[in-house]
């Protein structure tokens, strides 16, 4: 017996043209969410995004603030971020030279969703841990 596939009752997201199919975007590309979800993915890089909407920081002033991040992920996450447009490099003329990192007009209009996503973060935090599930039991 074949599964029957329920259509998604999820309102689709403002922009979105619904294939023939009734499967969603025509594309992932089409998908506003997937657009934005590409710019912050990959580990660490919304903390990036959102320790420098403060302020330009330095390598190691982020460092400092994502203490869990290696030097090797944040060097990555700094590069692609900056290849994304999400935020931009400066080489300051001092001596030694430094480098600072600071968030473009993009990186900017990220900031509304990543505060929206702060503020359920401490509304969970406020919950009561969900005890994890034993490995190989079923959920009812």
């Amino acid at each position: 017996m074949a599964l029957r596939v329920r259509k998604s009752k999820a309102i689709v997201p403002p922009g979105v043209v619904p294939s023939r199919a009734g499967r969603g975007s025509r594309s992932a590309e089409e998908c506003p969410l997937n657009r934005c979800m590409e710019l912050i993915s990959g580990a660490w890089a919304p903390h990036v995004v959102w320790y420098l909407s403060a302020q330009p920081r330095r390598f190691g002033e982020l460092r400092i603030d994502i203490p869990a991040v290696s030097a090797r992920v944040l060097s990555q996450r700094l590069r692609e971020l900056e290849g994304k447009g999400v935020i931009t490099r400066t080489v300051v003329p001092t001596s030694p030279p430094s480098v600072e990192y600071e968030l473009t007009e993009l990186g900017r209009e990220l900031m509304p969703a990543l505060d929206a996503i702060a503020r359920v973060g401490l509304r969970l935090a406020d919950r009561p841990a969900v005890p994890k599930r034993a490995r190989g039991t079923r959920r009812a």
